[in-house]
């Protein structure tokens, strides 16, 4: 097998040993596995002839794409069956449609770069996330990625019109289509995103753009409560309409931590402001003029610091300012990771309910497991909070870490009270695969393991991720 897979893409390409180590760690180290090689296709084709090698030696596939996941999706078992297929070469855009405001790019396209050739086109491609200069947009359609401006633009899902995708068969399935309007039977699209890589291998994507907005503004907010936080929201989406692009929300002593950490950042306030209990970043873009959208979030900010609902509003005056108040959001879990590992959740809730669910689970949190730091930050414009268990002061990550099942659980458990989802934006992977049918019905999970089996009938796809056997 590994002489055909020699063959097909090259000796370079095929790696064992210790060069064949980095793609089998994931980004946290949390999950080590093994596999008998890591191949490097360079084009769809070739993707196609590996699928159907190993399809031929009944040897499992695992995808990897920039290798940035958090729950353990991408990296194999440690049982060494698996062949992991490296998306690292299948880096070319291959056309930029101006007047149809679309970009057809492969699967390991760095998200980052995609922005940029989106942006020298004179256009937006507005999927933006902490680690966009690192993972694929093929790992984004895989997880269905969020990130900070899915309150105008939408998920990874949303911003994609048309996929290629080579199935467990090894075919290829060119739906490269840049229509907004398609219904012409199944929506195959929808299927393999958010599928994690366990119904196809997504080698290629027409993505939508949009035009580079005229004025963007960016203000730092200091607030009392989350409850503050949900209602300036709701006054936001009325007086900003869709130019409102991002409303992130930060407890305060996350944001703390962060400036504590790392010297050169700081939070833009000054005396009792620098120390609220919560902050909020927001985002305006603009269509008309640097003068229109100044004074709209003068107007807004102004009423409702007006009413109470905001304490201190700092807006950035220029673009130096705006990526900085962005980098202090980004940091938070660069800051996570300097204070040990935690327990990390990716939820959503009804932003409604956002408010009850931190307050209720807190508590729960520290009447359970005293002095465990609660780490809540997030996108509250659609609902999606990182809700994160670290250490207490001075206890060993490892003590916190054997408590992890019952925190999941408890976490978990509130969540669903609430009426949420255990997974937002970051998928299921090994992290919460067998989570699953505690949070889902079994009609539900019957269905998606019906799809698998009819598009994976031997469950050579990334197997063990998603769906429990």
């Amino acid at each position: 097998m590994l002489e055909k897979l020699i063959e097909i893409v090259g000796a370079s390409h095929v790696l064992t040993g210790e060069q064949a180590q980095p793609y089998l760690v994931d980004w946290r180290g949390r999950y080590k596995g093994a596999a008998r090689a890591v191949v490097r296709p360079g084009t769809t084709d070739e993707v196609a002839a590996v699928v159907k090698c190993c399809v031929a030696h009944q040897v499992p596939i695992v995808t990897v794409g920039g290798n940035t996941g958090l729950c353990g999706g991408a990296t194999p078992d440690d049982s060494g069956t698996a062949v992991v297929l490296a998306t690292s070469r299948l880096n070319r855009i291959r056309a930029i449609d101006t007047d149809n405001d679309t970009m057809t790019v492969e699967a390991g396209c760095v998200l980052q770069m995609l922005q940029e050739a989106a942006q020298k086109a004179d256009r937006l491609f507005p999927l933006s996330l902490a680690a966009e200069g690192s993972c694929t947009i093929g790992g984004n359609l895989a997880t269905n990625a969020g990130g900070t401006q899915v309150l105008r633009y939408g998920n990874t899902r949303e911003l994609a019109l048309g996929l290629e995708v080579v199935t467990a068969e090894g075919e290829i399935w060119d739906g490269l289509r840049g229509l907004r309007k398609d219904n012409t039977g199944y929506d195959l699209r929808d299927l393999f995103i958010g599928s994690e890589g366990t119904l196809g291998v997504i080698t290629a994507v027409t993505l939508k753009l949009y035009p580079l907005p005229v004025a963007q503004r960016t203000a730092m907010l200091a607030l009392n409560s989350l409850e503050d936080a949900v209602t300036f929201l709701s006054k936001a989406r009325a007086g900003f309409g869709a130019s409102l692009t991002g409303f992130e929300v930060m407890a305060g002593p996350v944001l703390q931590a962060v400036v504590r950490l790392f010297d050169q950042q700081r939070i833009p306030f000054e005396g009792e402001s620098a120390q609220s209990p919560w902050f909020a970043l927001l985002e305006l873009s603009d269509s008309e003029s640097a003068e229109h959208a100044q004074a709209r979030f003068e107007e807004v900010l102004g009423q409702a610091i007006e009413d109470g609902l905001v304490q201190d509003a700092a807006i950035a005056q220029n673009v130096t300012q705006s990526k900085a108040f962005w980098h202090l959001r980004e940091s938070i879990p660069l800051a996570e990771a300097e204070l040990g590992k935690s327990i990390k959740h990716d939820v959503s809730i009804p932003i409604s309910r956002i408010a009850e669910f931190v307050q209720v689970t807190n508590a729960a949190i520290q009447a359970d497991y005293p002095g465990v730091h609660n780490v809540v930050f997030g996108h509250l414009g659609d609902g999606n909070l990182h809700y994160n268990v670290a250490p207490a002061q001075g206890q060993p990550q490892e003590v916190l870490l054997a408590l992890q099942d019952k925190i999941y659980a408890l976490v978990h458990d509130s969540v669903a009270a609430f009426n949420g989802s255990i997974s937002a934006e970051h998928g299921i992977g090994q992290l919460k695969r067998d989570e699953m049918p505690r949070y889902k019905s079994a009609v539900e999970l019957g269905l998606m393991r019906n799809i698998k089996n009819a598009l994976d009938p031997k469950g050579l796809l990334n197997p063990g991720k998603v769906l429990s056997v």
